[in-house]
C-alpha cells in the first residue's frame, strides 16, 4: 500500500496526469468550439491535410513519417495539431541557437586533426573517410598512439572507475542518464564529498526524466549542500511539449582530463549486478587516457553550459602536461557526441558505415532493435553478400513491448542471412559494434529511434587499436552464453502474432 501511495503522489505522476488533463482539455476545447463554429471542423482537417503533406515532404525517416500519417487519418481533427505540437522534430529555434552557440564554443577548443586524418588515409581510405566525417560534422578531431582499455561487465569499469576518481587532484566531471542511491552511486558519492572538500572541482549532470524514480526530489539541494555543483538536464515539467523528447543519454566521467570513462553502464546497483532486475545484467564499459580525453571534457562542459547558461572557460580545464599513459598503443581513438538539436545524424551515420565497409564480419551489441528501413536494408545487403553479420540482444526484457518491437524484426533479418543471438543469463544492456579485427566502435548509442534521433548520445570510434579486439574476443565469448534465434521458431508466426508486430512496428518511432 505504501508502495503504491509513493507511486501515485510521486511527482513524475503527477506531471504524467497533468500533461494528460491538457490533452484532454485541449481535446474538449476543440470539440466544443466545432459545436459552435462547424466550419472548425472543415479548417481542421484541412489543417492535417497540409500537414500530412508537409510530413511527407519532410527529411523524416519514412517509418516516422508512416507513424504519423496514419495517426492523423486516423484522428483528422485533432491529429494535424498534435503533430504541429508534439511530433515536429524542429526543436525550439531558442533551444537549437543556444545549443549551436554553445557547440561552437567547444569547436574552438578542438584542434583541428587533419594531419592524422590524411595519414590514416595512407593506410585505409574507407576508415579516413569516416574520421573526416566525424571531424567535420561532430566537431570531434582524431588521435592516435593512446590508450584505451575495454571492460566487458559493469563491475569490472565500476572498479577501475573508483580507482581513478580517488586519484583526481583538479576536478571531477560526470554525466549520466541514470543515477540511484545504492552500493554504486553511494561508493562514488562519498568520493566526490571528500574531493570535493579537498578543494576539487566536482560537477554532475544527470538526465531528470532518466533519475525521476530513482533520486528523492530536489536532490540537488543534497548534493550541492555536499560541495558537489549540479545540472539536471530538461526538467519534467507538465507542459505539453516535444522538448520533452530530447534526453540526456550520454555516459561520460572525466578526471581531470586525462582520464574518461564511458560505455553503456548508468549509475545504478543492477549495472554492477549487485542487484538483480533481469537476471545478470551484461554491459560494458570503456576507458581512455591521453589527449582523447579533451573531447570528453568538451563534450561534458559543452552540455553544462548549455544547462546552465553559463560561459565557461574551457582553456583552465585543459592539462598542461598528460601523464604518460600505461601504454603508447597503436591505433586511432576519436570519441565523438551526436546532438538531435543540429539534424544530423552522426551516430547512426557511423553505425551504417561500418556496416556497408565491413568485409568479413560485423557483431553488433544492441539491447533494442527498432530499426528504419536504411538499417535494416544495410544489415540484410551485408548479410546476403556474405559478410558474418551477427546481432546480440536480450533475452530478458527490461520493457515488455520494446522487447516485442525487437522480435518483430527477427524473421526479416534471418531471411537475409543475419544471425541474432539473445543473451539467456538475463538483460543485454551494452551498445557496441566490432568489424573486421579493425574497427570498433563503443558508447551509448543503441539502434532504436530515440537514441539515434532524439537523445544526446555519446560513443569512441576506434581503428585498428589492441581494444578493437576487445571487444571482438569479449563478443565471441559471450555467445556462449546466448541462445540462437531460428527460421524455424520465427518464420512461421501465428496471425495473430503477426499482426500484433505490425502494430507495434507501426508505432515504434514514438517508443
Amino acid at each position: 500500500m505504501k508502495k503504491l501511495l509513493s507511486l501515485l503522489f510521486h511527482r513524475v505522476t503527477i506531471v504524467g496526469l497533468a500533461i494528460a488533463a491538457q490533452l484532454v482539455a485541449l481535446i474538449l476545447m476543440i470539440g466544443r468550439f466545432g459545436n459552435f463554429f462547424p466550419q472548425f471542423y472543415l479548417f481542421s482537417t484541412i489543417l492535417s491535410a497540409i500537414v500530412v503533406i508537409a510530413i511527407v515532404s519532410s527529411n523524416s525517416k519514412p517509418g516516422y513519417k508512416m507513424t504519423w500519417i496514419i495517426t492523423i487519418m486516423l484522428f483528422p481533427i485533432f491529429g494535424g495539431l498534435f503533430y504541429l505540437m508534439l511530433g515536429n522534430r524542429r526543436t525550439d529555434k531558442r533551444m537549437q541557437k543556444k545549443m549551436e552557440q554553445v557547440r561552437l564554443h567547444g569547436q574552438e577548443t578542438l584542434s583541428v586533426s587533419d594531419p592524422i586524418v590524411q595519414e590514416l588515409a595512407k593506410i585505409d581510405k574507407h576508415a579516413a573517410n569516416q574520421a573526416r566525417y566525424i571531424q567535420d560534422h561532430g566537431a570531434f578531431p582524431l588521435y592516435r598512439h593512446t590508450y584505451s582499455k575495454f571492460y566487458p561487465v559493469g563491475e569490472s569499469v565500476f572498479e577501475a572507475m573508483l580507482e581513478e576518481l580517488r586519484k583526481a587532484e583538479h576536478y571531477i566531471f560526470m554525466e549520466y542518464f541514470i543515477i540511484n542511491e545504492g552500493i554504486m552511486w553511494n561508493s562514488i558519492l562519498d568520493i566526490l564529498v571528500e574531493k570535493a572538500r579537498q578543494g576539487v572541482d566536482v560537477r554532475l549532470i544527470y538526465d531528470d526524466l532518466g533519475c525521476a524514480f530513482r533520486l528523492p526530489h530536489k536532490y540537488d539541494q543534497k548534493l550541492e549542500a555536499l560541495g558537489i555543483k549540479v545540472a539536471i538536464f530538461h526538467p519534467f515539467t507538465p507542459t505539453l511539449s516535444a522538448r520533452q523528447n530530447n534526453r540526456d543519454h550520454r555516459k561520460i566521467t572525466v578526471i581531470d582530463g586525462h582520464t574518461g570513462f564511458t560505455g553503456g553502464i548508468n549509475l545504478a546497483d543492477e549495472y554492477i549486478n549487485v542487484i538483480e532486475r533481469f537476471g545478470h545484467w551484461k554491459d560494458s564499459g570503456f576507458m581512455i587516457k591521453g589527449e582523447p580525453v579533451w573531447s570528453l571534457t568538451v563534450m561534458f562542459l559543452t552540455m553544462w553550459e548549455y544547462i546552465q547558461g553559463t560561459t565557461e572557460d574551457f582553456d583552465q580545464f585543459k592539462p598542461n602536461q598528460l601523464p604518460p599513459p600505461p601504454l603508447r598503443e597503436p591505433g586511432y581513438i576519436q570519441p565523438f557526441g551526436d546532438n538531435p538539436l543540429d539534424g544530423e545524424p552522426v551516430g547512426e551515420t557511423v553505425y551504417l558505415n561500418l556496416i556497408n565497409r565491413a568485409q568479413d564480419y560485423i557483431y553488433i551489441y544492441s539491447p533494442y532493435l527498432i530499426l528504419d528501413i536504411e538499417m535494416v536494408t544495410a544489415l540484410s545487403l551485408a548479410a546476403k553478400s556474405g559478410v558474418d553479420v551477427r546481432i546480440m540482444t536480450p533475452y530478458v526484457a527490461d520493457k515488455t513491448i520494446v522487447h516485442a518491437v525487437t522480435r518483430s524484426y527477427y524473421p526479416e533479418l534471418l531471411k537475409s542471412g543475419v544471425r541474432i543471438y539473445e543473451y539467456v543469463p538475463g538483460f543485454m544492456h551494452s551498445k557496441a559494434f566490432v568489424a573486421d579485427d579493425e574497427v570498433a566502435v563503443v558508447g551509448t548509442i543503441n539502434l532504436d529511434y530515440r537514441s539515434l534521433y532524439l537523445h544526446f548520445e555519446n560513443g569512441v570510434w576506434l581503428y585498428q587499436t589492441p581494444s578493437v579486439l576487445q571487444v571482438r574476443d569479449d563478443f565471441l565469448e559471450t555467445l556462449k552464453d546466448c541462445e540462437e534465434m531460428s527460421l524455424d521458431v520465427y518464420g512461421n508466426l501465428s496471425v495473430y502474432r503477426r499482426f500484433k508486430w505490425s502494430v507495434l512496428r507501426l508505432i515504434a518511432p514514438l517508443l
